[in-house]
């Protein structure tokens, strides 16, 4: 039989469960706000990537396509495990993250491509390009944890700005034409 709460009790559980999210932070409430806003956006362009880079990959076709469609499933795991670092920074410092789907649509910057076909090669640079994005928003973030010394975000940004370039760059090589002879 199910043990049952004093009333007392439920009473102070029911009203823990309304109270709103007060992590504690010693960056001070604009800090907490510019960090955790700046990185929501980077945990949008982040879902906004991953999808974009799961359509391409079931998408792809041509003679490369076995080649393409591994490098494609393999960086989308890749930026899948970026969302947990992101969200759980911001839920560091005091923030609240992304909550739906709807959410992600309002703060992303990586733009959707919703065509019923694009060129193999269309679809590497414009995740090149993406990537490029995205690497240059995380720097962003690094400049807004800086000035408030929050090195362990400082840190965690640091190292998430290595994954998106590492995938630029695999994606500009894979994509360059055999003919040039590699120059």
């Amino acid at each position: 039989m199910p043990k049952t709460l004093s009333p007392k009790k439920a009473a102070s559980a029911k009203a823990r469960r309304g109270a709103p999210i007060a992590t504690p932070s010693d960056l001070g409430a604009q800090a907490t706000r510019d960090i955790a806003g700046a990185l929501n956006a980077i945990l949008a362009d982040v879902f906004a990537l991953y999808l974009k880079t799961k359509n391409f990959h079931w998408h792809m076709s041509g003679p490369h396509f076995r080649d393409y469609h591994l490098l494609l499933d393999d960086q989308a795991d890749q930026i899948y495990a970026m969302t947990d670092p992101i969200a759980e920074r911001v839920r560091k410092v005091g923030g609240t993250t992304l909550r739906s789907i709807g959410h992600i649509a309002r703060l992303q910057r990586v733009a959707d491509n919703d065509a019923d076909f694009v060129t193999p090669l269309d679809m590497l640079a414009e995740l090149q390009q993406d990537n490029q994005q995205l690497a240059a928003g995380l720097r962003a973030a690094l400049g807004l944890v800086d000035p408030v010394l929050d090195q362990a975000g400082a840190g965690d940004v640091v190292v998430l700005v290595a994954d998106p370039v590492r995938r630029a760059w695999f994606l500009f090589e894979a994509s360059r034409n055999a003919d040039t002879g590699g120059h």
